[in-house]
């Protein structure tokens, strides 16, 4: 029996004109393009509105964190803070994900100024309230943490405003998260008294906080969402990308399909006549002898970096002040360059977002532009929302630790920073006492008094800045 293969339509459409052609492929096929694009939107929308619901459920407490005054921890102990709270990690499976809208729950690190007071925050989700106090505590055994309203509460939500203005930005890697920045390792030397031989990158932002005005507030956050390894998969693809290794791609159909095709075209080219294979100039990957130092700084660092405990997080900064006392320059001007303190040009930096959450706008339509960034971006920041604006790079616990850590007493001398009382301790067990019924006696100056004196208790007052009154975190 044979079969006949009728290839007229085959043939008819591609003797068609090129935009009638399109017309019928569109008509054909297009529905497809189009059903799978609502099918996603949908999927998105409802995802949404299942997280919203899920969120609702959840309350977050703002904790304020006074470390005593005097502090010479540094930032490695701010590291194992964060590495602690590598426990808030958990897995959210697909029932759990897509019909009940649970996601990662987040903390938000802060560092807040108003009218130039400076106090150190984390916000956190209620639950983990003991995971945050317990990691406080283990590094900072004297801190002290107070639960406070939240210091945005009552700020403008849209602007313009007739009190208010605002200037601010997410900051985001330079580039790939793989490279590291500059770590607060880089920031210590060998020269001076020991004590002094950590220069702490945080003393040009508390200089900053503690110089803005009545009236000035200045809002910095970076919100930290624990996560697991799969972004080491990134920081091994780009060292196989220094090296000139070919990236493995994912196997599919086609690939295995392939070899078979190979083999068939080059039987049918035998037949007519001697086949030779196309060579292709295949690189060979370079080896470690061959590299440049700036490359072998490369991949020791990414793989450094790949080594540590990473955790999603992205870094927003918000200057809010009243329209008279608003000084933009001095507060955009010093915030950048306290974050490029961390430049390590052959690795990683910071810049801020330019092209979406800065308050800048260039071309047409400026000024309504400008007004909604600067809506979205304040509602971010209140909302601590980790999944609005840009997406989140990975930073490692160093990472974090070196960006948000608790100044070292001996390198900032800014003012007005919230501490705890000095270190409080009982007195020691041979310290001889006295009661009101002694007397001190007639020789213990090898004179003796005129008539004997009762030994008068004294109390050593510790001072304390004591930040105004109206103040959220007083």
């Amino acid at each position: 029996m044979d079969v006949v293969v009728d290839l007229t339509p085959i043939l008819d459409f591609i003797s068609l004109p090129p935009e009638q052609m399109l017309w019928k492929f569109f008509l054909y096929f297009g529905w497809m393009i189009l059903a799978w694009l609502f099918i996603k939107a949908a999927l998105q929308l409802w995802l949404i509105r299942l997280q919203t619901i899920w969120s609702a459920t959840n309350k977050f407490v703002l904790l304020a964190i006074d470390i005593p005054k005097g502090n010479e921890q540094s930032p490695k102990a701010t590291e194992n803070l964060f590495t602690y709270l590598g426990g808030a990690h958990g897995q959210v499976n697909f029932f759990e994900k897509w019909f009940e809208g649970l996601y990662q729950l987040s903390f938000s690190f802060e560092i807040v100024s108003i009218d130039g007071y400076t106090q150190f925050l984390i916000r956190t989700p209620s639950h983990w309230r003991n995971l945050i106090e317990s990691a406080v505590y283990s590094q900072y055994p004297d801190a002290e943490i107070t639960e406070v309203d939240d210091y945005t509460e009552g700020m403008p939500l849209s602007f313009p405003d007739e009190e208010y203005d605002i200037w601010g930005a997410e900051f985001i890697q330079q580039k790939a998260y793989p490279y590291p920045i500059k770590t607060y390792q880089e920031f210590e030397h060998k020269m001076g008294p020991l004590e002094t031989q950590f220069k702490d990158p945080m003393a040009s932002l508390m200089d900053l906080c503690s110089s803005l005005r009545p009236g000035e507030q200045f809002w910095y956050q970076i919100i930290v969402i624990p996560c697991g390894f799969d972004w080491v998969k990134a920081a091994d693809a780009e060292v196989d990308k220094i090296l000139g290794k070919k990236a493995k791609a994912k196997e599919d159909l086609f690939d295995r399909l392939a070899p078979i095709i190979h083999n068939l075209s080059e039987a049918v080219f035998e037949l007519f006549g001697p086949y030779e294979a196309a060579k292709k100039d295949e690189k060979k990957p370079l080896s470690m002898m061959e590299l440049t130092p700036v490359q072998k700084k490369k991949i020791e660092a990414i793989q450094r970096k790949a080594s540590q405990l990473g955790f999603q997080a992205k870094m927003r900064v918000v200057y809010l002040a009243k329209k008279e006392a608003m000084n933009k320059p001095k507060v955009a001007s010093g915030f950048v360059g306290y974050i490029k303190q961390f430049i390590d040009l052959d690795l990683n930096s910071f810049k801020p977002d330019g092209d979406y959450t800065m308050t800048k706008t260039a071309y047409f339509n400026k000024s309504a532009r400008m007004l909604g960034k600067k809506t979205r971006l304040i509602n971010n920041y209140i909302g601590r929302a980790g999944s609005a604006g840009r997406a989140p790079g990975v930073y490692t616990i160093e990472e974090l630790a070196t960006i948000w850590h608790f100044p070292v007493a001996a390198s900032v001398k800014a003012p007005m920073i919230q501490m705890a009382p000095g270190r409080k301790a009982e007195a020691p067990a041979s310290l001889p006492l006295f009661n009101e019924e002694k007397y001190i006696p007639d020789d213990i100056f090898n004179e003796k008094p005129a008539k004997s004196e009762k030994v008068e208790e004294k109390i050593d007052v510790v001072e304390k800045d004591v930040p105004p009154q109206n103040l959220p975190f007083a």
